[in-house]
């Protein structure tokens, strides 16, 4: 479990093909200190640490994760957003993020207004009853609140710190990124589902 606060951006040193998927280790201050089976969110995605060392921590991502994420266009050098498993001790400053990622989006505008940056993000039709005007989304793992709605775009502002400090920096229209969508949202949108259809 996550809150969608990256704590810094790591850089991709190695990718390695495994069967069906992908071996991939990020270079980051705090790898010495991982260790085996730990979850770190690599752009929102929970993977599991299968080796490390004082430079970078290695992670695998099976086809799955692949289909579903935009893993498959990281190359060597590529900045990801990175983030510790919540502990008790950690107060939640984001929202309850699960490193399951629904779906990914493309980045449709970016548009820097100085105050803040606004970035629309269009996403599959079919999970728009999933986005809701000032609730919580995450975008490659950063804990964001929706500013505006419509069919399936979706506007979030970004304080100039975020923006600094994560790798949207980095993106330019047309980019995919991944999305999870609010947990609390999607057991009501299936309740409500599920309640309808059993009439």
């Amino acid at each position: 479990m996550f809150t969608g606060i990256v704590s810094e951006v790591g850089e991709v040193t190695a990718l390695e093909s495994l069967k069906g998927g992908v071996q991939l280790s990020v270079q980051c201050s705090f790898a010495a200190d991982t260790h085996i089976d730990e979850s770190i969110a690599v752009n929102g995605v929970c993977l599991t640490v299968v080796s490390f060392d004082d430079e970078a921590f290695t992670v695998q991502c099976v086809e799955e994760t692949l289909r579903k994420t935009s893993f498959k266009s990281l190359e060597v050098g590529s900045p990801v957003n990175l983030e510790r498993s919540l502990t008790l001790n950690k107060a939640i400053e984001g929202h309850i993020v699960q490193g399951h990622v629904d779906t990914m989006g493309t980045i449709a505008s970016i548009q820097n207004n100085d105050a803040d940056i606004l970035i629309t993000v269009e996403f599959p039709p079919e999970y728009e009853d999933y986005i809701v005007g000032r609730g919580s989304i995450s975008i490659d793992g950063i804990s964001l609140t929706v500013a505006r709605n419509e069919g399936n775009q979706f506007t979030a502002a970004i304080i100039p710190y975020t923006w600094d400090y994560t790798n949207l920096r980095s993106k330019k229209e047309g980019d995919p990124v991944n999305l999870e969508f609010d947990i609390f949202g999607k057991y009501i949108v299936q309740y409500l589902k599920k309640r309808e259809e059993s009439k």
